[in-house]
């Protein structure tokens, strides 16, 4: 979604992203960019450096929204890691949300392994009591190999522990893992891997979306020069069948309904895991049609 134009009383500044589950959220920037942006795969926060945005500017809009957006009963904070602000300033963001808008019942925000690693599990609960309540973290694969390859910035282990970490504070966790980001190479040991990871991690949301490739970034010129293959249509179903296979979560949601999959499921584990698995197969049989290519966006 493009928010380049100023909206009256809101001010959004660039290509503003948020979860597909914040469609209805009061869409609140209190930070431009992405703290780390530095992943190959990812062209979204090219358009602007990271800064944390004015007090007065984010208190503006708190206002605004206290007046004209009294249906919506959820906050998202924008932009790519809102959690990197300082506790003391984020906490000034939250209380000003309680006071202006006492009808909210969640504020959500996307995290990264460094920006969950900077807070201390006594501050991610303090926010907690002040409204935060769900993280959306990118993992993308649980493969060592494939973090560093695509500039990730930490290992499997470390996002193992963050997101023990936040789950420990009560804060639901949501995260993302990409189905094709291995290539054709690694493949199958990324949906392993990736599943074992989301196993130890035990969030409450695994949303696994498909690699679309952005010209601009690394990784679509890796593609360009031959030196990354994307997997088939198939391979990517064998991914994504091999990856939940290898997944257990104590109760979590599995999802594949993003725009960018060739079929979506949506699976509570542990009891839905079979179900899912069974379908993925009928569409591997050609049982089950997939969403046709022209449909598929980010």
């Amino acid at each position: 979604m493009d928010c380049a134009v100023e909206t009256e009383g809101m001010h959004y500044e660039g290509t503003c992203i948020r979860p597909p589950s914040e469609a209805y959220s009061i869409l609140l920037q209190v930070t431009l960019g992405c703290s780390h942006n530095k992943c190959t795969f990812c062209g979204t926060y090219k358009d602007k450096r990271f800064q944390i945005k004015d007090d007065r500017i984010i208190l503006s809009d708190i206002l605004f929204a206290s007046k004209y957006m009294r249906a919506q009963d959820r906050v998202f904070l924008m932009d790519g890691d809102a959690l990197i602000i300082p506790q003391k300033r984020l906490m000034w963001i939250l209380e000003r949300i309680e006071e202006h808008l006492p009808w909210v019942k969640r504020v959500g925000a996307y995290a990264n392994a460094k920006s969950i690693k900077m807070k201390t599990l006594e501050e991610l609960k303090e926010l907690k009591a002040h409204g935060l309540g769900i993280l959306y973290l990118g993992v993308e694969t649980g493969h060592d190999e494939i973090l560093k390859k695509i500039r990730k910035g930490t290992t499997a282990q470390n996002l193992i522990q963050m997101g023990r970490k936040v789950r420990e504070a009560g804060i639901k966790l949501s995260v993302t893992v990409l189905l094709g980001i291995g290539g054709r190479e690694l493949s199958l040991e990324h949906a392993r891997a990736t599943g074992e990871l989301l196993s130890q991690m035990d969030p409450n949301y695994v949303g696994a979306l498909t690699l679309m490739l952005i010209p601009g970034t690394p990784l679509h010129k890796d593609y360009v020069e031959g030196k990354f293959e994307l997997p088939s249509e198939r391979e990517l179903l064998l991914e994504l069948r091999e990856m939940l296979a290898h997944t257990n979560l104590t109760q979590g949601l599995f999802m594949s309904n993003h725009a960018s999959n060739y079929l979506p499921i949506k699976a509570r584990l542990p009891r839905g895991k079979q179900e899912a698995l069974d379908l993925i197969d009928r569409a591997l049989r050609g049982q089950i049609g997939l969403r046709p290519e022209w449909m598929r966006a980010l």
